[in-house]
């Protein structure tokens, strides 16, 4: 089950189609979907809990709390609507494509991608341009 959340005035309006997305790039890749949730904050919200639980006192775009038991896909998906607007600026992008590019990525990680080093990021950014190609909205 995929669950969207907001601690903003932020709201999709086409639920439906991004938890067919999802779930289909989980199984793609040979995962089984368990639950995911998706919370849209802003600065602030993601600015705590990024300090609180991962000790960085930065902004970021996403967090991910990931609860994956073996193949079972599980988690919490932070997200700053707040840092989407300006990232999608920033590379001159549309808010909608950053917004989705973002939200694949938490799942991404769910999935065991990783993107610290730069072999690793190559390799997020491949499966992120992949995943947003089956997007249909």
């Amino acid at each position: 089950m995929i669950t969207f959340n907001y601690e903003t005035t932020f709201s999709l309006s086409y639920e439906e189609k991004l938890q067919s997305w999802i779930s289909s790039t989980i199984l793609d890749k040979g995962f089984k979907l368990g639950e995911i949730n998706f919370i849209f904050c802003d600065d602030e919200y993601l600015h705590k809990l990024n300090v609180e639980f991962l000790q960085h006192d930065t902004l970021t775009d996403v967090i991910s709390f990931d609860n994956t038991l073996g193949s079972l896909i599980a988690g919490d998906i932070f997200i700053s609507i707040d840092r989407i607007k300006e990232n999608a600026i920033d590379f001159k992008t549309s808010f909608n494509n950053e917004l989705h590019r973002v939200m694949i990525h938490g799942v991404l990680h769910f999935l065991g991608f990783k993107d610290k080093l730069p072999s690793d990021k190559s390799l997020m950014t491949e499966a992120e341009n992949n995943a947003l190609k089956l997007l249909n909205i």
